[in-house]
């Protein structure tokens, strides 16, 4: 074994490139690993509990307290939530060009937590909110002024500018503190997306069940100053673990990177490609040596992007690439089909925080002498998640990879398909339930008053359950799948792509709901969505949705057909599948495990 110094054997350090702070080689033994991601785990617990202690309820501060109407309202939030999750492109892309994604991270802490103490100032002030307002018909009710819906949004979208920083960067932090080059790590590295989503959702069911409460029976400025305040204890956790983490070097722009392969290979468009790949133009795999750059064969599929590495009387790099920085633009490309095909699914996950919260305003939302806040039902989709989840992980997973010796049990393509086809049951079971809701409503004369239905808010229970189901099939893949066939110099872009999708769909979920509003009103008709929903027709527009998911799932399914997973970057993943093969007897890191580092 080569020795590295001090009598320290070369295997016992990293081998994917990860240093610490000052740049030095990290001993595998000392920094990273579970005892690392404990922190980060941590930190996403509070932090999810302050991001969705403000997005829950956010509809209702708005209808209530800034008196705007249902397609208003609704549409400013899913408008937020897009920015929240387009804006982690700009984090990753800092942070993988500049920055680093440490630093990144903590600067835009710092952003992200001056946002949620001017909105907590912005819900507390009196002269930063309209007067109260008991009126039915918001319409009647005074509205913000321009200095206060200022003084607010300003606040919101500081905070998404923050949450651009932070979002990318902290789940690829987690997932860098283990080595793919060790097989031990790697194993652990497939569990570790199923208990990051875990502790999302454990943060989130503290936000849905006790702060929405808070926000709703006691006071808006409590209800936001104790998110804040977690955020704040949250960014302190993260701090704390620093001697531990493992960091990633930043590796150059994405972006130019990218942009170079294409400009290349549109440049040459007319050369022809050498039939032998070793023709193409490669840098010697000394030049690789540097710990965290790795070559990358060439591969048939996007031939024409090869052109940019066919040899010509230029060497400017828009002229001439690497075969390696070709399949990197590659890998980023071919992942695009499958970003487009979860917008739809997105566009569903945008309903709990708007339609279904809406809907439960008008219930009976008493249980003996307890008051359910609407918003609150959201904490059934994070318990459904985290049950599925556990399930998934510790007994799904075990049985199923003992018929197919996939160490991930199933595909993460399989089971962001899984998670698609329960999006489409949500919706049917959604139009159902409505039109039973707008049934009832009828019978009690309730329609026109727009007056409570007297009906349970727990005949919502189905859909924010399965809401949850779908959530630990899609979404948990979803973050796995964009950074696991990102290139390793590219990873914070990678996951970038699965926040992408949550803000495509949420600006998604704005247009098709002013759409639809708007053309379900002409030619004299009352429209499928009005202030009113005992005389709206969400059942129609639930219906919409059902015949969309569809639709998007056979996109996904020959999508998914045409898709080339990456290769790996070691044998780790070989020795896994091997080891599978020969015993039974192999199992993941599980829970137990986790508790024991």
């Amino acid at each position: 074994m080569a020795v590295v110094e001090d009598g320290v054997n070369a295997d016992q350090y990293t081998q994917d490139g990860t240093v610490d702070l000052k740049g030095n080689p990290v001993l595998r033994s000392k920094r990273g690993g579970w005892t690392a991601c404990s922190f980060v785990v941590v930190y996403e617990v509070f932090e999810r509990m302050a991001y969705y202690g403000i997005s829950s309820n956010l509809v209702v501060y708005l209808t209530k307290k800034l008196h705007q109407g249902t397609v208003t309202s609704a549409n400013n939030v899913t408008n937020w939530v897009g920015t929240i999750w387009i804006t982690p492109i700009l984090g990753a892309y800092i942070a993988d060009a500049h920055l680093g994604r440490y630093w990144t991270f903590l600067i835009a802490c710092i952003i992200y937590l001056s946002g949620m103490s001017v909105l907590t100032l912005a819900v507390s002030l009196p002269a930063l909110k309209p007067p109260k307002c008991l009126e039915a018909n918001v319409e009647n009710c005074k509205k913000a002024s321009t200095l206060q819906l200022a003084v607010f949004y300003g606040a919101l979208y500081t905070l998404a500018i923050g949450t651009g920083g932070t979002k990318p960067n902290i789940s690829t932090i987690g997932a860098d503190q283990f080595d793919d080059f060790d097989p031990k790590e790697k194993a652990h590295k497939l569990s570790f997306f199923n208990w990051w989503m875990f502790s999302i959702f454990f943060g989130t069911l503290f936000a849905n069940t006790f702060l929405v409460y808070i926000q709703d029976n006691v006071g808006w400025t409590l209800g936001y100053g104790l998110p804040t305040l977690g955020l704040l204890i949250s960014i302190l956790i993260f701090l704390a673990g620093t001697p531990f983490y493992r960091h990633k070097v930043p590796s150059g722009s994405p972006f130019t990177r990218m942009a170079k392969v294409i400009v290349a290979a549109i440049k040459k468009w007319k050369v022809k490609l050498p039939s032998d790949p070793k023709e193409l133009y490669e840098l010697q795999l000394d030049e690789y040596a540097t710990k965290g750059k790795f070559r990358i064969d060439s591969t048939p599929s996007i031939r024409f992007l090869n052109k940019a590495a066919v040899k010509t009387a230029s060497t400017s790099p828009w002229m001439l690439c690497s075969v390696t920085q070709v399949e990197e633009t590659k890998q980023m490309m071919r992942m695009i089909p499958i970003l487009i095909a979860t917008f739809v699914p997105s566009t569903m996950i945008a309903q709990h925080n708007t339609l279904f919260v809406k809907q439960g305003t008008t219930l009976d939302r008493r249980v003996g002498n307890f008051k359910i806040p609407p918003a609150s039902l959201a904490g059934f989709i994070t318990l459904s998640m985290l049950i599925n989840v556990v399930l998934y992980d510790r007994f799904f997973v075990k049985f199923v990879r003992k018929f197919t010796k996939n160490p991930r049990g199933i595909s993460l393509l399989q089971r962001m398909g899984i998670g698609m086809i329960i999006h489409i049951f949500i919706m049917v079971i959604a139009s159902l339930i409505e039109r039973y809701r707008l049934n009832v409503a009828k019978e009690h004369g309730v329609v026109e008053s727009g007056g409570q239905v007297p009906l349970t808010i727990l005949v919502l229970l189905p859909q924010f359950v399965l809401m949850g189901a779908a959530d630990a099939f899609l979404e948990v893949a979803k973050i796995e799948f964009f950074y696991d066939q990102a290139p390793e110099s590219m990873k914070s872009l990678g996951t970038s792509y699965s926040m992408t999708t949550l803000g495509m769909g949420n600006f998604l979920s704005s247009f098709l709901l002013s759409t639809v509003s708007h053309i379900t009103k002409k030619h004299g008709h009352k429209g499928w969505i009005l202030d009113n929903l005992n005389a709206s027709h969400l059942d129609y527009y639930y219906a919409f949705f059902a015949i969309l998911n569809v639709l998007n799932f056979i996109f996904f399914f020959f999508m998914t057909k045409m898709y080339v997973y990456k290769a790996e970057i070691s044998d780790s993943i070989k020795v896994l599948t091997e080891e599978l093969k020969e015993t039974s007897m192999y199992r993941l890191p599980n829970q137990e495990d986790m508790s024991k580092r």
